[in-house]
């Protein structure tokens, strides 16, 4: 019986240390979202002010991708804090997330360029990069539609 108590104090000791874990965590995501908006207002002004629109937007955009993952981990996180549950569909939406910003700021880069060359845009690796947001997006949808499964016993009452 003694060993009983001590397991369940434990086990309730340590729910307690995770939820302050994940409470810690949650203000970590907020802080790095003020953070990240602050570094996109001041790249966007930095745009203005040096009048190299092509560079500074690149790097104005990647901020807002890196935005929208913190958010995708926000989501998550007062979800689990609600319900105690981490669904894998959030890891694979961050995923999505990072290939879709990979493919857009990839020929963005090679455009701006300092040389201007072709060969900065590798046609293999931004094919590699479509293929994995293609299985990817594959994965999402198994997983999206793994909790929903319609009931499909086949019987039909009139």
């Amino acid at each position: 019986m003694e060993s009983n108590a001590a397991e369940s104090k434990l086990i309730a000791w340590m729910k307690r240390f995770n939820h302050l874990i994940h409470i810690l965590l949650a203000i970590a995501l907020v802080v790095a979202c003020v953070m990240v908006i602050w570094d996109f207002i001041v790249k966007s002004m930095a745009i203005f002010q040096a009048g190299n629109a092509a560079s500074g937007f690149l790097h104005a955009f990647g901020s807002l991708f890196i935005l929208w993952v913190l958010s995708t981990l926000i989501s998550a996180e007062i979800n689990y804090i609600q319900t105690g549950r981490v669904y894998v569909r959030v890891f694979v939406e961050v995923v999505i997330i990072a290939l879709i910003r990979e493919i857009i700021i990839h020929p963005m880069q090679a455009v701006s360029n300092a040389g201007g060359s072709e060969a900065a845009f590798d046609l293999i690796y931004y094919g590699l990069l479509l293929v994995a947001l293609l299985v990817a997006g594959v994965v999402y949808r198994l997983v999206s539609n793994a909790g929903q499964a319609p009931d499909q016993s086949g019987s039909s009452e009139s």
